[in-house]
């Protein structure tokens, strides 16, 4: 039996997130590390950083938004980016790979800015895309992660304030509606199987409102969710709010899980 460990971490701009990305690594190794929105070309992505501290890293990106990244101990195999399916890849958005003998899938799922824009219609698009892409790709019969800043709160002990947020673009009827069809294809939520009741379980806490993290002013919008014979396996599934009270932070949280294979 070994221990697998799996992390995800939006860090809006991994080139101004290092001083806590690599101490992090180092200090807890995880077998999968996942990103999002590292907001750097290619050409710029720092694998150096990673690759001193031990780790294989690939890596998909623009200058500006987007981008997703996973590091990794062991050398992954299969590494496909985006989408396959004729419309736009998102290949900056979408990452995969097998790592340590695992299957994982790190999306940085579009966040939809406005409820009545074309940009919340192309969010709700993306997550029946992904459906569609899971039930061509793989099987929930066999162990698969899908791990990332997913942008939907799926309940209302996931917000600070559902009555008041009820509306926003990650909480909303119709994305927490599409979240459940590519949940209902057979993924297991980790962070709820280990802590199912209500409490400030956050993993957003925006920078424009003082003191978010110490008022309990969050969302849970990423998450860690396998297919029956991981889960089966997890052990554990946290949030590490240490890395929101960092200097410099994300306003995203470190979420993790840990499996006995």
């Amino acid at each position: 039996m070994r221990i697998f460990r799996i992390a995800t971490y939006n860090v809006n701009s991994v080139r101004s997130r290092l001083h806590i990305v690599i101490p992090w690594l180092k200090a807890n190794r995880p077998d999968v590390f996942c990103m999002q929105e590292t907001k750097v070309e290619d050409k710029n992505f720092p694998a150096h950083e990673f690759e001193d501290s031990g780790y294989h890293v690939i890596f998909r990106g623009d200058k500006r938004y987007n981008g997703v990244a996973v590091a990794s101990l062991e050398k992954p195999e299969g590494v496909r980016f985006g989408l396959d399916d004729g419309d736009t890849p998102d290949s900056d958005r979408l990452i995969r790979g097998v790592f340590s003998g695992i299957s994982v899938l790190n999306t940085y799922v579009p966040q939809g800015r406005e409820r009545e824009s074309e940009h919340f219609a192309y969010k709700l698009k993306w997550f029946k895309r992904l459906r569609a892409f899971l039930k061509k790709s793989y099987s929930s019969d066999q162990p698969l992660i899908w791990c990332g800043d997913l942008n939907v709160a799926p309940e209302a002990i996931d917000v600070h304030d559902p009555k008041r947020l009820m509306g926003h673009v990650c909480f909303t009827p119709e994305v927490r509606e599409a979240f459940d069809l590519v949940k209902s294809w057979g993924f297991l939520d980790l962070f709820r199987k280990f802590h199912p009741g209500e409490g400030s379980h956050y993993t957003f806490f925006d920078y424009r409102a003082p003191k978010s993290v110490e008022r309990g002013l969050g969302w849970r919008v990423d998450h860690i969710l396998a297919t029956p014979p991981l889960a089966g396996k997890s052990t554990g599934c946290r949030i590490d709010l240490d890395t929101r009270l960092a200097e410099k932070p994300s306003d995203h949280t470190v979420v993790v899980a840990e499996f006995n294979l």
